[in-house]
């Protein structure tokens, strides 16, 4: 037999590797902390032999709650550095939501930021599973045995050799939980290899460099930051690390920080072209942009400044980015508009992933005409390998051996999907499908308009109906009949909304998303709707 010469895949080599390449470059800036590479693997080897000491082994997990700061950076090195999966936990839950995932996931150790000391040590009340909580500062520790300092935890570490392979690139590196909008959260795994590869894609398709300054807007606990904690590291970028995602704060950092990429929502963007600070730059800025569908508008608005757009799709179950919107040369050609709208679709798989299709129920192809809907299903090198703790979700959710999205989409023919809503955010209305997407992008192109958010509603002649929630830009001015005329003369008039409401700020998640759920749980409250 012929010898095979291989490594098991982790990104864990790509810390190992720029500590010596990139030994002295920046390797993270946080206000005045900075760190160089060989400084960063230094810190990620003391975590994990503070884990080791404390008794971590190898599958555990160890949990996190901290703002885009370097220790959460340094944590996606140093907790699998010492064999354990880390779960980097949403900043923005309450106590029980934060019990829940800690308790669902099993994890030993809890490290949090000093401003989350008091919500985690709520959380952790009854908690057997919960041997050690940790504050980044000693000045926030809570009043209890379970609570020590992180100088004091890496202190008193035992030091030793820690090995940067790992004996299966199949192994769980990360869990990461849904947002649990119709029950509750799902831990969503990682493998060390899918973390890898989908690192490796983000650094080809944002076109990352070892020039690369990176803004933290992407919170590190969605999707391990769509994987580009890893990434840039890979690369030998900087991380410009950044505690609250504000458009003032933003245009700081591309300014007197030499930013070149951030990735974000269609809606932080809209914060950033909309802010009184905003100008044209001197220098192209790549915005890496997902959550929900840009629109056209968006887009334009975005160019017009400077910005590059490139424009990718996916969901925590598949490492964050799956697809992404390729720009054809010949749409250069093309009228602003007319290319803008191409370059809204959600496109094709990205270099890393798999295979993605559009089906119906049955898994067959939808017709590739740009109008049929079906579902969005995918499989890969970049989907997840289950969902933790929880076999009955997980066959569902790879039912007929691919993973299947909840997205209701259309392929074009030229191989590009289009998202048009999720399954349950689609108004079926009288029998019709109307997308919330396409209602939104037709509102949203008047000039007015800074957001918007469309849901069903109930409706006693043809069941729902479609409704809009709207922020309007500072100094301007419109009605409702305004918008509403302006929607029918670019829709079917069935398809434009009969309310709309004028709004002063719109429920979000913390990377950005508009929560419609919620909008749409409020006007359905004593109703039953037929799609959950």
């Amino acid at each position: 037999m012929t010898a095979v010469s291989m490594a098991q895949l982790t990104p864990l080599s790509f810390l190992e590797r720029s500590a010596t390449v990139w030994a002295d470059k920046i390797a993270y800036v946080d206000g005045e902390q900075v760190a160089t590479y060989s400084q960063m693997a230094a810190e990620a080897e003391e975590l994990a032999q503070a884990l080791l000491t404390a008794g971590i082994r190898k599958g555990d997990r160890v949990a996190y709650m901290m703002p885009n700061v370097p220790k959460l950076l340094v944590a996606h090195f140093g907790v699998p550095l010492a064999g354990a999966t880390l779960v980097a936990i949403n900043t923005r839950l309450a106590a029980d939501e934060i019990n829940y995932i800690l308790r669902h996931s099993g994890a030993r150790i809890l490290i949090v930021d000093a401003v989350f000391a008091d919500v985690a040590a709520r959380a952790a009340v009854g908690l057997p599973n919960l041997e050690r909580g940790i504050v980044a500062e000693s000045s926030a520790l809570p009043g209890s045995d379970l609570w020590m300092a992180y100088p004091d935890f890496i202190a008193v570490r035992e030091e030793c050799d820690v090995d940067w392979s790992v004996d299966s690139e199949l192994d769980p590196i990360t869990i990461n939980y849904t947002s649990g909008t119709t029950g509750r959260p799902k831990g969503v795994v990682y493998s060390h290899r899918g973390a890898y590869l989908n690192a490796l894609g983000e650094l080809i398709h944002s076109r990352h460099s070892p020039q690369s300054v990176y803004l933290w807007t992407l919170p590190m606990f969605h999707c391990n930051g769509w994987c580009t904690a890893w990434a840039i590291t890979a690369v030998g970028g900087t991380h410009v690390c950044l505690r609250e995602v504000r458009a003032d704060v933003i245009w700081d950092a591309i300014s007197n920080r030499g930013v070149t990429h951030l990735n974000a929502a269609p809606t932080v963007i809209t914060s950033i072209l909309n802010h009184d600070r905003a100008t044209e730059l001197n220098r192209p800025v790549i915005i890496t942009t997902a959550g929900a569908s840009p629109s056209p508008t968006l887009i334009n608005q975005a160019e017009v400044l400077g910005f590059e757009i490139v424009h990718v799709y996916g969901l925590t179950e598949t490492y964050g980015p799956f697809s992404i919107c390729e720009i054809q040369p010949n749409w250069i050609d093309e009228a602003e508009g007319e290319r803008a709208a191409l370059m809204a679709r959600q496109g094709v798989p990205m270099v890393q992933a798999g295979a993605l299709r559009v089906v119906d129920l049955e898994l067959n192809d939808v017709p590739a005409d740009g109008q049929t809907m079906g579902e969005i299903v995918m499989r890969g090198n970049n989907v997840m390998i289950a969902y933790f703790d929880d076999p009955d979700a997980t066959e569902q959710a790879f039912r007929g051996g691919w993973f299947h999205s909840g997205d209701l989409g259309v392929m074009y023919p030229d191989g590009y999907i289009a998202l048009r809503d999720r399954a349950k955010d689609v108004i079926i209305s009288g029998g019709e499908n109307i997308s919330t997407v396409e209602v939104e992008q037709a509102i949203i192109s008047h000039p007015a308009v800074l957001e918007v958010a469309v849901v069903g509603v109930p409706d006693e002649k043809w069941g729902e109906r479609p409704k809009a929630f709207v922020i309007i830009k500072d100094g301007q001015s419109v009605t409702p009949a305004e918008l509403i005329e302006h929607v029918r003369s670019r829709i079917a008039h069935y398809k434009a909304p009969r309310d709309v409401v004028i709004v002063d700020q719109l429920p979000k998640t913390s990377t950005g998303k508009i929560q419609k759920y919620a909008l749409r749980d409020i006007e359905w409250a004593g109703r039953d709707r037929r799609i959950q």
